[in-house]
């Protein structure tokens, strides 16, 4: 599934790569420094964790784990840029978003298990074994369960909760795509992922649009 890719067909080189892998970080880095300090000291394990991922394959039972801290650090980076500092609900945001990441790269896993099995290699749907469709629709609802409590927490709106229940009917749909574990249901259950953070986006944005419309407005 890989081969054709850049790296993989040396249509770049490996330094060339890391190269531009640096010259990236290092523009983040700087657009980081318009911030507080707080935010620049979270963005130094965010860089730690991001350049570690690929190795833990090598070594780490559940790597798709470690890949959720790095997708989620975000989230606690996002809240130090704006707050100073990060409130509970946001620590609780970035566990759910973890649970959400263990989800769809599992079902991206079982798409390559069976290579991944012959190469050494270890991920979630080899550690889960038969009950690794369980595991992704645990993940699933925990994720989506957190995100309720989260909406509850913050005081959010009716629209936020029909884009959690429609989230929900988006993840029972992965579950009848990848229930045989075969790897074209698997890995159009991971593309359709975007979908349902679709809904909660457009669900959260919705919520805050008609609560903007309550707020009292400044006389002109």
């Amino acid at each position: 599934r890989t081969a054709q890719r850049p790296l993989a067909q040396r249509e770049i080189e490996p330094w060339e790569a890391l190269a531009v892998g640096a010259a990236l970080a290092a523009c983040a880095f700087l657009l980081l420094l318009r911030f507080n300090r707080f935010t620049i000291l979270l963005s130094i394990p965010a860089l730690g964790i991001t350049i570690a991922y690929p190795f833990f394959k090598r070594f780490f039972e559940l790597p798709q784990a470690f890949l959720g801290i790095a997708f989620s650090f975000g989230i606690p980076v996002a809240y130090a840029a704006v707050f100073g500092f990060v409130p509970a609900p946001g620590w609780w945001l970035f566990t759910a978003n973890l649970f959400w990441v263990m989800a769809y790269d599992t079902e991206y896993a079982l798409v390559d298990r069976e290579d991944d099995i012959r190469l050494g290699l270890k991920t979630s749907a080899i550690a889960f074994g038969r009950f690794a469709v369980l595991a992704v629709m645990l993940c699933y609802a925990v994720y989506l369960g957190m995100l309720t409590w989260i909406g509850r927490m913050l005081g959010l709106g009716p629209l936020f909760y029909v884009a959690v229940l429609i989230a929900s009917a988006l993840a029972l749909w992965h579950f009848w795509l990848i229930r045989k574990r075969e790897r074209a249901g698997c890995f159009r259950a991971f593309l359709g992922n975007h979908w349902l953070g679709l809904a909660i986006f457009a669900g959260t944005v919705a919520d805050y649009a008609v609560r903007l419309q309550r707020w009292p407005r400044w006389p002109m």
